[in-house]
């Protein structure tokens, strides 16, 4: 029996003698192959992590020529018997403090991101050439800005009674998602309008 095993960047094939071995015989080949532990390796066959190394592999559906993944990797420390410190509970924001960190976000978002916003819609709008592989890198890297500024807007997430924290960060993801729009919309017109 033959399998692909993609670990990284390599593809590793190997060749099992019996037709149907257990999974802990694939993961100690594979273990003696990469020098990684074979209890710091997780095959993954069909999206799902394959644990029980007695279940033969026909259990999981593994074929002849099936794919499975690898993940691991030689450099894990070693467990330590020592305690795990506690760690302090991670302070809450204010709904004061939360108002401010969106504030900012807006505030940033509209400094660095609407000015070349603005100059990118103005060359589409004045383009009188084939769209350049230049304006596609931009209208992406705009695309990915403004879109970071949406995660970063939705990670503040206001308490259950902070009224106007929420109201605050509504009108922002509003706003940061009308410039996304207006980017993508400027973008679609362009690219349907014939090359003057």
């Amino acid at each position: 029996m033959s399998l692909t095993v993609k670990w990284g960047k390599e593809r590793l094939h190997i060749t099992l003698p019996s037709p149907d071995p257990k999974l802990g015989m694939i993961r100690q080949t594979l273990a003696d192959y990469s020098h990684v532990p074979p209890e710091n390796i997780k095959l993954i066959f069909g999206g799902g992590i394959m644990k029980d190394d007695n279940y033969p592999i026909s259990a999981y559906g593994i074929g002849t020529g099936s794919t499975l993944h690898m993940v691991g990797a030689a450099d894990r420390p070693p467990a330590s018997n020592a305690p795990v410190p506690p760690r302090e509970a991670p302070q809450r924001a204010t709904e004061p403090e939360l108002i401010s960190k969106i504030q900012e976000e807006l505030q940033q978002t509209r400094q660095s991101l609407v000015p070349p916003l603005d100059v990118f819609l103005g060359v589409l709008d004045s383009s009188t050439h084939p769209l350049t592989s230049e304006l596609e890198r931009e209208h992406v890297r705009l695309g990915e800005l403004l879109l970071q500024s949406l995660l970063r807007l939705d990670a503040l997430m206001p308490e259950g009674t902070w009224e106007e924290a929420r109201s605050l960060r509504k009108g922002a993801v509003r706003e940061v998602q009308g410039l996304l729009d207006k980017l993508d919309d400027g973008w679609r017109a362009c690219k349907s309008q014939p090359v003057r």
